[in-house]
């Protein structure tokens, strides 16, 4: 038999404006509508409610609809780039998955349709 590996694959949308820092300055504030596709995997090999990760995943995104990211921690500090919002989310997120027995193990962010940043767990 063909070994296989079965994933959950979600996809969030997060409608919030940022605004790249440079080191003459700030940008200009701009809208997005941020597009997360999240692929989790099981950790016990059980069958897992997909209300209960995508309460997980409502509940972590929540706070970033409809903000001005830079002034979001932790993009209150950090340049809110695509780079660094999906390195933030990744590991937040790979977190509080954890502690329903979920691992995620890739995460793909968009701030356009043609434009995504991915992150993959190196097994």
């Amino acid at each position: 038999m063909v070994e296989k590996r079965c994933i959950y694959k979600f996809k969030s949308h997060v409608n919030a404006s940022h605004a790249m820092r440079w080191e003459d300055g700030m940008g200009a504030r701009h809208n997005h509508t941020w597009e997360i596709i999240c692929e989790i995997k099981s950790n016990d090999d059980e069958m897992h409610l997909f209300e209960e990760i995508e309460s997980v995943l409502k509940d972590f995104f929540q706070p970033f609809s409809g903000s001005f990211l830079n002034e979001t921690p932790p993009f209150v500090e950090i340049n809110p780039s695509v780079e660094n919002v999906a390195n933030y989310f990744y590991d937040q997120l790979s977190l509080r998955l954890a502690e329903i027995q979920t691992e995620l193990i890739r995460i793909e962010v968009g701030e356009s349709p043609t434009r995504f940043y991915c992150i993959e767990k190196q097994e």
